[in-house]
């Protein structure tokens, strides 16, 4: 994770230092456009039983690819001929699940799933203007998701984490505007305890949700 974000950093920092003569004006204002993003889901899990001084812990990966669409809209304020702020938010619907059950043949129906679905990102993104319709930026927001958890555990309703990217943008005079992007997206672990019938309340499931995407927008700015 240290070594992308310090990639995307580095991108946009060689980008800065060089020599352009553009018009931010070009690309100020608002937009909105659709979105259309190819995943990679990867969820680390842990099914944790713990026994009096024992504990028995197993562990399990899932990946996850898939093609979802989304919409986004923003503003993008100018900061001079070169540099504009883009302030903006998407939403990118589609689910991802992690399904987890303890080997133990006497635990009775302990399945666990996770489902995270519906992700809504609210970023800010330094952008450099390298042309009349071209630019390139570095993006760092927010992501929040709904959570649905199935199974004789604890419950939790949302997830949150953060999303670090580095794009292009290209602006026709038209209006329209042209946007890729690849990022990564990291949530917080989740994390739930059993109830008592079917998974034992000492027992603990973990999840760590991490997306990695690309993303073409297609958009209209006013």
């Amino acid at each position: 994770m240290n070594k992308l974000k310090t990639l995307l950093i580095a991108g946009l920092v060689s980008a800065v230092s060089t020599t352009v003569l553009a018009n931010s004006e070009n690309f100020a204002g608002p937009y909105v456009g659709i979105q259309a993003s190819a995943i990679g889901v990867e969820l680390d899990s842990k099914y944790i039983e713990a026994a009096s001084a024992e504990s028995n812990t197993t562990t399990g990966t899932v990946g996850k690819t898939a093609v979802i669409a989304g919409a986004e809209l923003g503003y993008a304020l100018p900061l001079g001929d070169a540099f504009i702020l883009d302030i903006g938010a998407t939403y990118v619907e589609g689910d991802a699940k992690l399904k987890y059950n303890t080997d133990d043949a006497g635990a009775g129906n302990s399945d666990v799933t996770f489902e995270v679905a519906d992700q809504y990102t609210y970023y800010i993104a330094p952008t450099l203007v390298l042309s009349e319709t071209s630019s390139v930026y570095f993006k760092a927001g927010e992501v929040d998701a709904d959570v649905t958890i199935v199974g004789d555990v604890t419950k939790v309703t949302e997830l949150s984490g953060e999303i670090y990217a580095l794009g292009t943008r290209t602006q026709l005079a038209n209006g329209i505007y042209i946007r890729s992007e690849a990022g990564i997206q990291e949530y917080d672990k989740l994390s739930v305890t059993g109830l008592g019938t079917n998974v034992p309340t000492t027992t603990t499931v973990t999840a760590d949700p991490t997306i990695a995407y690309g993303a073409i927008s297609v958009g209209f700015k006013f």
